[in-house]
Formats: structure tokens, C-alpha cells, sequence
């Protein structure tokens, strides 16, 4: 179906009149990538539940057993989440491991990191909670406002 001149496209990215270069709609390939840094300062941060790693490039047709078979050298997982597509029902490409422990996820990251495959596909993992760094990100209340915080805004008059 993806190349049959006859099937009819419909919705975002896809011109229906044919022309341009929407008529290719997501297959244009035009996206926006995100510089990864190797250290970007964030530290990792415990949910109320556990560790919670998200591996990214999961094949379509994995299951979770395939997950949990590959991620249970590393430590307990204590539950696997694969999203789904409703239209296709294949699996979205990612998948969300809790672990108990910060060092089992870590080492399950690091697996990933060093060329983790699960049905010939390289996995990409890292934790889904992160702090940012706290040393020259922007805080709120910060800047040339931060002087005049304290004045009396009100044009009551006062007590």
C-alpha cells in the first residue's frame, strides 16, 4: 500500500492535490535532529515505583517477553511496557523497563550502549527521569525582574 499510485492519503503532511513536496508527506524525511551530548550533566532520578530505563529502536514486531528475556541478565525488571500503534498494532519502536535498583538499570543502559541487539536491531537505552544539570540552567526567578520581586504591586492602598 505504501506505493500504490491508486491508494488515496489522508491528513497531516500528505497534499492531497499531488504537488509539492508534502505529496511525499512523511516520507520526505525532512525532521529536525537533536544534537546528542555525551555528558549533558543530568543525573538520573528515581520514580516512586523504581528505575525506570526507556530503550529506543525496538523492532516492530518484538513482544515482551523478547524485552524482558533480554533485559533480565541485567537485574529484576519489575514490569516491561510496549506502546503500541493503534492502526498497525506493531510495537511504536520503544519500550519502558522498571528496574529496582539504579545499578541494574545503569548496567542495562550501558549493555545498550555497548551494542545490545534484540532481533538484529541495535538498542539505544537511558533513564526516563532526569534532573537537570543545576549550575547555568535558567531558574526561575532569576535575571534583571529578580531586583523588583518584592514590590508592593497593588494600587490599593495599604493596611
Amino acid at each position: 500500500m505504501d506505493d500504490d499510485p491508486n491508494a488515496k492519503r489522508r491528513g497531516r503532511g500528505f497534499d492531497p492535490r499531488g504537488n509539492g513536496p508534502a505529496s511525499e508527506g512523511v516520507k520526505a524525511g525532512r525532521f529536525d535532529v537533536l544534537e546528542k551530548t555525551s555528558d549533558s550533566g543530568a543525573r538520573a532520578v528515581k520514580s516512586v515505583e523504581g528505575w525506570v530505563v526507556v530503550v529506543t529502536n525496538v523492532h516492530e514486531e518484538a513482544t515482551e517477553e523478547d524485552v524482558m528475556d533480554k533485559f533480565l541478565d541485567f537485574g529484576n525488571v519489575k514490569s516491561c511496557h510496549l506502546n503500541l500503534d493503534r492502526r498497525t498494532g506493531y510495537v511504536k519502536g520503544y519500550a519502558l523497563l522498571e528496574f529496582a535498583e539504579q545499578d541494574e538499570a545503569q548496567a542495562a543502559i550501558q549493555a545498550c550502549n555497548d551494542g545490545l541487539t534484540l532481533l538484529d536491531k541495535e538498542l539505544k537505552a537511558d533513564f526516563a527521569f532526569v534532573k537537570p544539570p543545576a549550575e547555568g540552567a535558567a531558574v526561575r526567578g532569576t535575571g534583571p525582574r529578580k531586583a523588583n520581586a518584592n514590590r508592593d504591586r497593588s494600587r490599593s492602598p495599604g493596611r
